[in-house]
């Protein structure tokens, strides 16, 4: 019961690109904070590592708890990691760039399922009677198809969202 909730949520929500986003952030944030030797930039030119990489990780966990506000998310999360390799350490020495636009990526682009349509409803019957020539003979021909769209048809989306 417990796991069929996990992924009730987990599924409800771009959970993956959330992830990844976080990820990013704590690589392009922790970097700054590593032994004098490993990091690339020191002083107050480490600042906007630790900024860039909490705004990633806020990104991720707004996908996660607001996952309305995706496209934003997605978007800036992009544009951060790509911010990132110039002012942060090769953006996490290029891993924190790389999960971050992955992440982005994948929050930007997800769709949430949609609710099972209903079956259509079969069309109305002529209420004529077969037999009667005067009501056949008035009638005009029907077209052999449809050529306006209908507003029924739908799309293939393997994910089941409608437009």
């Amino acid at each position: 019961m417990l796991l069929n909730r996990w992924r009730r949520w987990r599924r409800s929500r771009p959970f993956w690109g959330g992830l990844l986003a976080v990820l990013a952030g704590a690589e392009i944030c922790a970097l700054p904070l590593a032994p004098l030797k490993v990091m690339l930039q020191q002083g107050v030119a480490g600042i906007p590592s630790v900024l860039m990489g909490a705004v990633m990780i806020a990104l991720g966990l707004t996908a996660w708890f607001a996952p309305a506000q995706r496209g934003l998310g997605g978007v800036l999360t992009t544009l951060v990691a790509t911010a990132a390799l110039v002012l942060s350490n090769l953006g996490g020495f290029l891993i924190g760039t790389l999960l971050g636009i992955l992440g982005g990526g994948l929050m930007f682009a997800w769709q949430p399922h949609a609710a099972p349509s209903a079956p259509p409803r079969p069309t109305p019957t002529d209420a004529t009677d077969p037999t009667d020539t005067a009501s056949t003979a008035d009638a005009t021909p029907a077209p052999l198809h449809d050529t306006a769209p209908s507003r029924s048809t739908r799309h293939h989306d393997p994910q089941g969202a409608q437009p």
